[in-house]
């Protein structure tokens, strides 16, 4: 998380100010393969969010949790549901 968040938005984070704050056990449709995403949350961090692959990302911005914009990656709002809700873990997409 330490190095994505450099690479990707320029943000400098010690890794002791890391911690995990949810996981998602999804798969996208069935017959697919099974994927875990581990969501962290740094507590401070140093330098401000720019785009730094726009191939992959447009813009940087930050909404209320309960106000998230659309479109939006369905894993992303479940861990932030989860998050809010207390739960550490979350399962999407299971039948």
């Amino acid at each position: 998380m330490v190095r994505e968040a450099q690479e990707e938005a320029g943000l400098l984070i010690d890794p002791a100010d890391v911690e995990l704050a949810h996981v998602v056990h999804m798969v996208d449709k069935p017959g697919d393969q099974p994927r875990i995403g581990f969501v962290f949350r740094a507590r401070q961090w140093t330098g401000t969010p720019e785009v730094r692959e726009p191939d992959r990302c447009v813009s940087w911005g930050w909404w209320p949790a309960g106000a998230l914009p659309e479109p939006i990656v369905p894993y992303t709002r479940a861990a932030i549901e989860g998050i809010r809700a207390g739960r550490p873990y979350t399962e999407l997409g299971w039948t």
